[in-house]
């Protein structure tokens, strides 16, 4: 077989390829068009659905793990006789000190126990002490050095305060960690049913507590935007839920349309118990995007599906692609073998081998 017989006969097996192709492209349209006949179209979309310049406000948030609450402590003063203990913060006022170095304000109870009360006095044991004892304790060293000092001592802040203060995230099982004061179950409230119940618990602990507590980070409502690939694959990404999002800002989000999107997108929203869809709403980027329509530029809900339809052009080109590939493999193969032996044979007619 010459190598022009060889062109010829791949250049034929390449036409039945395609045509073969084309013919099973046709079926597969005339199927889906069939399809397409049994849909029961849609449902026109209400006028009252929330969409930009229309925005609606959700209820009451409801804290739910993977939430961040901010806690701030805004009175935390202990039961009973209280024991000084490290990293308390003490009020201590003194009279009677040298005037160029005066006792007057908040001092830190260190880890080994003790407040620091300048580089003339020095350092004094308090911790393990009630209040009047440190006091008493305060007075007697500062003693050795001054005629008749007067000492008062009050708490400014205890070691509790800073394990209710800050940034607590809510735990799987519902839960938040106030350090040694417990877990508090705070999921399926509000803000301010979560400020109760916290106080309510600290309540065991501390005489008559108060919290702020405020949403840091609304981790538990969030939304999908879904990129159909083109056959390589959809992209799904999820964000949190913020409360101003509409169509246009979610494809934002994933940096606009991909080279193998259509510009064919809408929203699915779930039914609120999880079963099925309870409304599909079909959006016109271009009137969005060329012409500043806020027709159906939806806002987007908690839960919502941002859905975009590939192009199907190229995935038609993937499918072929993949279609062909392994024919591609094996006609290559054989090709380049009965290349390799007529080579051998056209070197051998002519006297030549391949040494």
């Amino acid at each position: 077989m010459t190598m022009g017989n060889m062109c010829h006969q791949r250049h034929g097996i390449g036409l039945a390829l395609f045509a073969a192709l084309v013919a099973v492209s046709m079926t597969g349209c005339h199927t889906l068009r069939g399809q397409h006949k049994d849909v029961v179209p849609l449902p026109p979309v209400a006028p009252d659905v929330p969409k930009e310049l229309m925005m609606t406000t959700l209820p009451p948030y409801d804290i739910a793990p993977p939430d961040i609450l901010l806690v701030d402590a805004i009175r935390v003063v202990p039961r009973g006789t209280y024991v000084v203990s490290p990293t308390d913060e003490l009020l201590i006022q003194a009279t009677g000190t040298y005037p160029e170095y005066p006792i007057a304000g908040p001092y830190l109870v260190e880890s080994d126990g003790t407040v620091n009360l300048g580089p003339v006095y020095g350092s004094v044991k308090v911790a393990g002490k009630s209040l009047n004892e440190a006091r008493v304790a305060i007075d007697a060293h500062l003693r050795r050095s001054l005629t008749s000092p007067s000492v008062s001592v009050s708490l400014g802040a205890t070691a509790g305060r800073q394990q209710i203060s800050g940034e607590h995230l809510v735990a799987p099982d519902g839960t938040i960690t106030l350090g040694s004061y417990g877990q508090v179950f705070v999921a399926g409230l509000t803000v301010m049913q979560a400020k109760k119940t916290i106080e309510a618990h600290l309540a065991q602990y501390l005489e008559s507590p108060e919290v702020a507590v405020d949403m840091y980070a609304y981790n538990s409502k969030t939304f999908f935007v879904v990129l159909e690939g083109g056959g390589y694959g959809d992209m799904v990404y999820e964000f949190p839920y913020m409360g101003n999002e509409t169509v246009l800002s979610s494809i934002a989000k994933v940096n606009g349309l991909q080279q193998v999107s259509s510009k064919k997108i809408w929203v699915s929203r779930p039914a609120p118990d999880g079963t099925g869809c309870y409304q599909v709403l079909p959006v016109d980027w271009c009137a969005i995007t060329k012409g500043g329509s806020t027709a159906t530029n939806y806002q987007v809900l908690p839960g919502d599906r941002v859905f975009v339809q590939e192009d199907h052009w190229y995935s038609f080109d993937t499918w072929v692609g993949k279609v062909l590939s392994p024919f591609e493999r094996v006609l290559g193969f054989t090709l380049l073998g009965t290349a390799t032996v007529q080579a051998a044979k056209f070197r051998n007619n002519n006297g030549v081998g391949f040494f």
